[in-house]
């Protein structure tokens, strides 16, 4: 590619002296590079110079990627324009930044370095984007304001309009930047990221590059827009300021930034950018475009490269020579040599890292003065002991912010568990989110990123798939895979369960599928004191929490217990014995619990023993407090209400079986919810769940074992 810009640069300038010389005059139509930019000379020679920066870094990475000594790459030619006067107008100190893998230009614009790249090439342990632990052009930098960027296409628009919404709410003047290609914008959070931030004037930047391809799908089979333009299709957003551009012009795509910035500044809204660029190389190393694209199409974008275009205009326009630009090429090429020399020598990554960071290891968690008082207030049902919890926190912690769908006031939440918190603490830290679980969960990660402590409620558990990628792929690996850089805890408090006649859509259970992820805290209390005591913890820790509120004990006299104080704080993975026994043990929790605790006490009426635990949080699991149990009682039975099939009891009954099974005098039993969905009829609902006549017979099976 190198060799063919070269090639291609000398014929354009030959071309042109050659009709100069037969007009006998310079082409006064077109207004020069430096009076259509306002730029001076050295401004002009540092984008051509960043430009071509990029250009290099991505001929080298192939080179070295064929050479067999990486293994990955994705290249941003023929987006240099458009990315380069983007990256030169971030004030990095201060605005944020969330890119897409092409963006190369931008990130070093804004202050990424060259070995900075390559060490993400080479997967060095000192990769600062993320430690070895990402693909190459997956950036992050803690020093620019560039939280880590994912995989998933388009994820990152909700979160860049969390941190614009952080910057409105604390009176910072500055604005969030996010890209993608023109393919992205068929993603869903792309939509709920513009309606959110045209909604609320937000400042942010949204840059589409559309190269018409999103690897081998074209445009015109993406865009329902007037002539497939994304921008056409967003145009019924009145707060959206819309720009369409040739992002190949440097000149063009410089004074469309400018006018955008100024737009964001004024705090009218946001902005998009659809800038027309071309996708000189394939999609990605792993992509060949020759298999999907025309040979002519091909070339006629090589007539559109940017770097061509800029330099043939500043050598005709006589602001620098050949020899100059000539000179910059080979000042950059040693540039990049030198950087992947230093970068290849640098020490790989230990295997014993491997699993670090998943959680937070800063030992703040453990800092925490835990249970330092007995809950002895009025009695209190578990939905007034969370909102308590909320108003306490609230009233600690200045960064704490509440959304969620109709939580502020006058509803207060579908459950009121958040009623009296927009009044108290007024609608700019309690308000409503749109009908939309992605855009709760991604704007929360976005806030999360910029300091705050966000806690949303997802108004029941059945819906919070929507907003599963956004949680399973972003604020679980936020810190893992930018190696301890960044971090979103963000508290997730989510109404589950069943006992209710909801049906199929208001009952489901959640807590196995989010077991499953690494990198998240789940908490599911059984009474109010607990609620209150895991709740103000997960307000003060650094690791994300899914908080699980059964709906059927929000207001069961059962789950009453005494209100604790305000500095009330029970750990995560430390498990209660409500009831104790010999002969056996039963592991559970949620309604469940209520129903083997009833169970264990008919059964101490026939002159059994029942040990009853409640774990109280699912993630940390107290495995200590299960195995000494065990080893006591000989026999278990893991009791909850989600599906026999893939419920968490199944990991319970392993670890069990791994680490105690010579102390069993019996089968491992569990008891749960059949493989159905819940259905509305109470008489179908009460076949389908764990009754409590099915799990008294169920412990007493095991006991006479």
């Amino acid at each position: 590619m190198a060799k063919e810009i070269k090639s291609t640069t000398v014929t354009i300038e030959k071309e042109v002296k050659k009709s100069l010389k037969q007009k006998g005059t310079s082409n006064k139509k077109n207004i020069s590079v430096l009076k259509s930019t306002g730029l001076n000379k050295q401004q002009i020679l540092d984008s051509l110079r960043l430009m071509l920066l990029a250009r290099g870094i991505d001929n080298k990475a192939m080179n070295l990627l064929k050479q067999g000594r990486t293994f990955f790459h994705i290249a941003g030619s023929g987006h240099e324009a458009i990315q380069t006067a983007v990256g030169m107008a971030i004030d990095s100190n201060n605005d944020w930044l969330f890119p897409y893998y092409r963006d190369l230009a931008v990130v070093l614009a804004a202050g990424t370095t060259p070995v900075d790249f390559f060490m993400e090439c080479f997967s060095k342990a000192d990769d600062p984007n993320s430690g070895a632990r990402q693909l190459p052009c997956h950036w992050g930098s803690k020093k620019i304001n560039l939280p880590s960027q994912s995989s998933p296409t388009g994820t990152q628009f909700l979160q860049a309009v969390g941190t614009a919404l952080s910057l409105k709410r604390r009176n910072k003047n500055n604005f969030a930047f996010v890209s993608s290609g023109e393919g992205t914008t068929s993603q869903g959070e792309f939509h709920e990221a513009v309606n959110w931030a045209s909604r609320e004037k937000l400042p942010v930047l949204f840059l589409i590059e559309n190269n018409k391809y999103a690897i081998s799908v074209n445009v015109s089979q993406q865009s329902g827009g007037k002539n497939h333009s994304i921008s056409e299709m967003m145009s019924g957003y009145k707060n959206l300021l819309r720009l369409s551009i040739d992002g190949t012009d440097y000149s063009e795509s410089h004074n469309a930034v400018k006018e955008a910035l100024k737009y964001l500044k004024s705090g009218k809204g946001p902005v998009l950018i659809e800038a027309y660029v071309v996708r000189l190389l394939s999609h990605s190393s792993s992509d060949d475009q020759k298999k999907y694209r025309d040979a002519k199409e091909l070339e006629e974008d090589l007539k559109n490269c940017p770097i061509l275009k800029l330099s043939t205009k500043l050598i005709d326009e006589k602001i620098i020579t050949e020899d100059e630009f000539k000179q910059i090429k080979e000042d950059v090429n040693k540039e990049i040599n030198k950087a992947v020399d230093e970068s290849i020598n640098m020490p790989d990554p230990l295997p014993e890292t491997a699993s670090r960071y998943v959680f937070d290891e800063s030992g703040k968690k453990e800092s925490l003065s835990y249970e330092s008082s007995i809950p002895e207030g009025a009695p209190v049902v578990m939905v007034d002991a969370i909102n308590h919890a909320l108003h306490e926190e609230m009233e600690n912690n200045e960064n704490i912010y509440v959304f969620g769908e109709d939580i502020a006031d006058r509803k207060g939440g579908v459950f009121t568990v958040t009623k009296g918190l927009s009044t108290t603490f007024g609608e700019e830290r309690v308000f409503n989110s749109p009908l939309a679980e992605a855009s709760i969960m991604g704007v929360a990660t976005g806030m999360a990123l910029t300091g705050l402590k966000p806690v949303v409620e997802i108004q029941f558990g059945d819906y919070i798939w929507p907003g599963l990628m956004q949680i399973k792929s972003e604020i679980a690996t936020m810190r893992y895979r930018s190696n301890n850089t960044w971090f979103a805890p963000v508290v997730t408090r989510v109404p589950v369960g069943g006992y209710i006649h909801g049906g199929l859509y208001h009952s489901q259970n959640i807590e196995s599928i989010f077991a499953h992820i690494p990198g998240l805290f789940i908490a599911y209390p059984s009474n109010a004191a607990d609620a209150k005591g895991l709740l103000k913890t997960a307000c003060r820790i650094d690791d994300p929490v899914i908080f699980c509120e059964h709906k059927g004990l929000y207001r069961q006299s059962s789950a009453m217990s005494p209100e604790p104080d305000e500095n009330y704080l029970l750990p995560f993975g430390k498990a209660k014995v409500v009831k104790e026994g010999t002969d056996i043990t039963v592991i559970s929790y949620g309604v469940s619990m209520w129903d083997s605790v009833l169970a264990a006490k008919t059964l101490a009426d026939e002159g059994y023993s029942v040990e009853v635990i409640d774990l109280r949080t699912i993630i940390p699991l107290d495995v200590e407090t299960i195995f000494n149990s065990v080893k006591k009682t000989n026999k278990a039975v893991v009791i909850h209400e989600d599906t026999l099939t893939g419920g968490f009891g199944a990991e319970i009954v392993s670890r069990i079986s791994d680490e105690c099974f010579e102390y069993l005098d019996g089968p491992i039993k569990r008891i749960a919810a059949i493989d159905a969905h819940i259905p509305y009829s109470p008489i179908l609902e009460n076949a389908v769940l764990p009754n409590r006549k099915r799990i008294y017979e169920g412990i007493k099976n095991l006991l006479k074992y």
